[in-house]
């Protein structure tokens, strides 16, 4: 069930209120926008929009009543995410893509903030005494959205694949029709994996599983042959349901977390477990993993105070 407050509409979107320019990227052609929305109740929400090119000085006025954005069209919505698709006037093809995030927690500012990177060495121990008490405290509410997907009661339209297992379902950033951008995302219905740290030897016929059911969709559906995708997982993922990105090979977008620091490649992640000997503790509980954390994140923080890096 999407919260009252996110937009279905244009008229919904008129009642965004602006209040300041999170990031602007020209690499991805695209704009972060802070400011709230409000029906029955008023809540901060984030307005991600992605387009040929941005003037940061018509961020107030984007969806004024005589604004630029004149027509708009609700792709898909979740409990905290919606995605749109925004027209300058009446032309076939759609102008830019809107992604909302509403109610936007003080976790989603910070992620949308324009900040600098640092990398960080993620040893087992820091792993124990800080990363790991850091994704507990996430309340349930956090991927209540994963849930409804997971359960049934949102996005069962949008279903490619699903079993006992997994589920495969086209991610809110594709726009369905570009298959040179073709963006998958497969959720797990294993609670207890959070992130690639909680994955074991165990969980190789899950993770093989994945892949073959994400190269058979793509197959049937679009005629990409072997070959042609590139999955992985992030570490740091932005939120802890495991699940596994499955992009076009050919895909080069800056916002798809592809960079070293952050992806992890399925085929990877399973080699290293079908190597793994370990009876107790596997690969990804005994090495150390690094990553880049922006300055923003709170995560960064927690481990600056625990003296995992320098303030």
């Amino acid at each position: 069930m999407s919260h009252s407050a996110a937009p279905k509409d244009l008229a919904d979107l008129r009642r965004f209120r602006f209040e300041r320019v999170l990031n602007e990227d020209p690499f991805t052609h695209s704009i972060a926008l802070l400011g709230t929305l409000s029906k029955d109740q008023e809540v901060q929400a984030i307005i991600r929009l992605e387009r040929t090119a941005w003037n940061a000085s018509d961020a107030p006025r984007l969806f004024a009543e005589d604004g630029l954005i004149q027509k708009v069209q609700l792709e898909q919505g979740t409990d905290i995410y919606t995605w749109l698709f925004g027209w300058f006037g009446e032309r076939r093809e759609a102008d830019v893509k809107i992604n909302v995030v509403c109610p936007a927690t003080e976790t989603h500012i910070r992620k949308y903030t324009k900040q600098t990177y640092v990398m960080v060495r993620e040893t087992p121990e820091l792993y124990r005494d800080v990363v790991k008490p850091y994704i507990a405290a996430f309340p349930p509410s956090r991927t209540q959205w994963v849930e409804n997907i997971l359960q049934g009661t949102s996005e069962q339209s949008k279903l490619l694949y699903s079993d006992s297992d997994l589920l495969i379902l086209p991610d809110m950033k594709w726009d369905l029709r570009t298959i040179s951008s073709l963006y998958l995302l497969v959720l797990v219905q294993d609670r207890t994996i959070r992130s690639l740290r909680d994955l074991k030897k165990s969980h190789l016929p899950l993770l093989k599983s994945i892949h073959a059911q994400a190269e058979k969709v793509v197959s049937q559906k679009w005629g990409l042959g072997p070959g042609s995708l590139r999955m992985y997982v992030h570490y740091q993922p932005s939120y802890y349901h495991f699940h596994v990105h499955v992009v076009n090979a050919n895909y080069e977008g800056g916002m798809l977390g592809m960079t070293v620091g952050q992806a992890h490649l399925l085929d990877d992640v399973i080699s290293l477990l079908e190597i793994d000997s370990s009876e107790g503790d596997g690969v990804f509980q005994r090495m150390t993993l690094t990553y880049s954390l922006g300055s923003q994140s709170k995560l960064l923080e927690n481990i600056q105070a625990h003296g995992g890096l320098p303030v």
